[in-house]
């Protein structure tokens, strides 16, 4: 597999899609979605530059960092039980899947724990689907408040994961929602909050999660290939 050309095509689609919205490329981070690849693909990543690199499952996630030890900023982006929280609370450079005051609430228990503060995305539901986590945009304000109470809880911004879609300009209306909201929290000011991630975009629509405004977007397929598993894709 051609891994370094698959990164060096997203790189590309990436700096095109800040030009067509007047953005300088380092406006965006890249997160290489790594969740079901080994160390050895992560290291030939690695090795050209990227120092982000996204994970589903906890239990995955710590596992690699045991074995890459190297200093990386290793996102959590899938769902996270509040079980597994102490596992990762010291570790992960930030938790995008926020969605709860419970889950906000363990992770702030755990941090005061490990002398740590954790920063953490609000996972927003935009398109309203019953198999998605997230909470409805409607809510989170009154969230981001609540979280807000928790001085080891540290609010960067909010993530979301857009309804699949054949065309990505489909997926456009949603990430415009996702900005509005985005603007709308930061115009608040509420204290402790530093909104200043936008984490919206997969391998099928993120050059026009770019063009609406996105921080992050979370590339696995289009860099590191198909997995071996029937899941949704990020």
């Amino acid at each position: 597999m051609m891994l370094k050309e698959n990164l060096a095509a997203v790189e590309q689609r990436v700096e095109a899609a800040c030009r067509r919205a007047g953005r300088k490329r380092e406006e965006v981070t890249l997160i290489a979605v790594s969740k079901t690849k080994p160390a050895e693909m992560i290291r030939e990543i690695m090795d050209c530059g990227v120092k982000d690199f996204g994970e589903n499952k906890v239990q995955e996630m710590c596992g690699k960092m045991e074995e890459i030890t190297e200093p990386l900023h290793w996102h959590l982006i899938g769902h996270l039980q509040r079980n597994k929280v102490k596992y990762i609370v010291n570790k992960a450079y930030m938790i995008h899947s926020v969605d709860s005051v419970r889950l906000a609430q363990e992770i702030q228990k755990e941090a005061v724990k490990h002398g740590v503060t954790c920063s953490v995305l609000i996972e927003i539901n935009i398109g309203g689907e019953e198999t998605k986590n997230g909470i409805p945009k409607e809510e989170a304000m009154d969230l981001i408040r609540e979280v807000s109470k928790f001085p080891n809880v540290k609010v960067k911004g909010l993530m979301t994961i857009a309804p699949p879609v054949e065309d990505p300009e489909d997926a456009r209306g949603y990430f415009q929602e996702m900005k509005a909201l985005f603007e709308a929290v930061k115009a608040e000011r509420i204290p402790g909050v530093e909104m200043e991630e936008l984490s919206m975009g997969m391998t099928g629509d993120f050059e026009v999660a770019i063009e609406e405004g996105a921080t992050m977007v979370r590339v696995g397929t289009a860099i590191f290939g198909a997995r071996q598993y029937g899941t949704a894709e990020q």
